[in-house]
């Protein structure tokens, strides 16, 4: 189950998007509002949160500017940006700042939508190649050429597995896991790698890079 937020102060936007995720029996919106403010104030502990749609302009404190509050108050929540405008320094600043993706408001179609909410929880990310790239040289090693990540035992365990082509259950069933615990395990593979898909995973240890 995904539990989804959505702080968007665009009054039909909020709509849509409360209209695209209803009726999924695997997502459910624990959480809206249209300011920042108003959702660190309904952040209770109480309230279940895995994945964030957040406004990078919103009215009072920023979406940018408010991802460090959200984090402090749920490290492990994934928060996906909402942006009217394609500004790669903002949209860098995010991702800098904790956010795993970004959405275009003018391509946030509801298959899109729930394409992006998908794939960050199963831990990969959404956003174009650009920023991707972007985001991949300002943390890469001086060499990268010579560089090579530092994985955990158990994750290099995790890798091969997926060169071998087991799914996620596989993977848990065989490492004597939950589904969960792989799925965490992926999420930090992937920013160690700085990569943002199972492929890219595999084609670096095909190459040899892992």
């Amino acid at each position: 189950m995904i539990h989804l937020g959505i702080i968007e102060d665009e009054g039909l936007m909020l709509q849509s998007i409360r209209e695209t995720f209803s009726g999924n029996p695997d997502i459910e919106i624990t959480l809206e509002a249209q300011t920042l403010e108003d959702a660190l104030e309904d952040l209770t502990p109480e309230v279940q949160l895995t994945t964030l749609l957040l406004d990078i302009n919103l009215p009072g404190m920023s979406g940018l500017r408010g991802i460090r509050y959200l984090k402090e108050r749920r490290p492990d929540m994934d928060i996906i940006m909402l942006t009217n405008k394609d500004s790669s320094d903002d949209i860098f600043k995010a991702l800098c700042a904790g956010a795993v993706s970004y959405i275009s408001k003018k391509k946030a179609s509801p298959p899109i939508l729930r394409e992006a909410v998908t794939m960050v929880s199963r831990g990969e990310s959404y956003m174009s190649p650009g920023i991707a790239r972007k985001v991949i040289e300002h943390f890469a090693p001086p060499d990268r050429s010579t560089a090579n990540p530092v994985l955990t035992p158990r994750q290099h365990q995790i890798v091969e597995l997926l060169t071998d082509g087991l799914s996620y259950k596989m993977i848990a069933d065989k490492l004597i896991i939950s589904v969960e615990t792989v799925r965490d395990h992926i999420k930090k593979i992937y920013r160690t790698l700085q990569v943002n898909s199972k492929a890219e995973v595999i084609r670096k240890k095909l190459d040899g890079e892992i």
